[in-house]
């Protein structure tokens, strides 16, 4: 809608993420993606809540990055996306791609299933729980796609691979697996497999990528990742 208010998306992002992004981002298609999605906000039911749409960039900050874990977009249903890739607070039933994540935790790293899908825990430790396109509306998957998100969450895996400092980049999915082509720093370390969603029932049960991510960072001298800690 014409009357919808714009949204400054640069300006919503916390202010260390604002200043690596902004030399990878187009101002003037930054600029059409926050009318697009302003507009979605004011027209339709648009997940996640306002609130949480950079909540991924707010608890995980680009000099403490350690992992990058891609999604594609956000949980379509009621309740579910809070601006954490694969993750639900708790009380939310844990979707089934997230159970596979879970399921392949305990065999990886032998950690016990967690009580509830909410994985800021993660992002505390330096995970960025990120998802391609970070707005869908309700019932509606993929319907924010092909609107300038891709060319937002690509800025920020350019961002990462400047810096000097590893990170590892967990890409599961045709769709994240091609974003391997944007890490060209040799610091870092691309990590590949299928997704985890039970539709896809080969290629990311038994790809061990916890275990493979602190190796990788242990490697590099940095902390490994307590991937038990799930809650925030």
């Amino acid at each position: 809608m014409s009357d919808a208010p714009s949204l400054d998306l640069t300006a919503l992002l916390p202010q260390p993420w604002r200043t690596v992004l902004t030399p990878h981002l187009d101002p003037e298609r930054t600029a059409a993606l926050g009318a697009f999605v302003a507009g979605e906000y004011a027209t339709a039911t648009v997940f996640p809540p306002i609130e949480d749409l950079f909540s991924a960039y707010r608890l995980c900050e680009p000099q403490e990055c350690r992992v990058l874990i891609l999604g594609q977009d956000p949980y379509h249903r009621a309740g579910q996306a809070h601006g954490l890739s694969f993750s639900v607070r708790p009380g939310v039933t844990v979707p089934p791609s997230l159970r596979n994540v879970f399921k392949e935790l305990g065999e990886d790293l032998g950690v016990p299933k967690p009580a509830n899908g909410d994985l800021s825990g993660w992002a505390a430790q330096g995970v960025l729980l990120l998802n391609s396109v970070l707005t869908v509306r309700q019932a509606s998957p993929g319907s924010h796609a092909g609107r300038g998100w891709e060319e937002f969450t690509d800025a920020t895996i350019r961002a990462l691979n400047a810096q000097d400092q590893r990170v590892v980049f967990l890409l599961w999915g045709g769709y994240a697996r091609k974003k391997a082509a944007l890490v060209t720093n040799p610091a870092h370390v691309v990590l590949e497999a299928g997704h985890p969603s039970p539709m896809n029932p080969r290629g990311f049960l038994g790809s061990r990528p916890f275990s493979a991510a602190n190796k990788a960072l242990a490697d590099a001298g940095l902390p490994e990742i307590d991937w038990e800690r799930t809650a925030g």
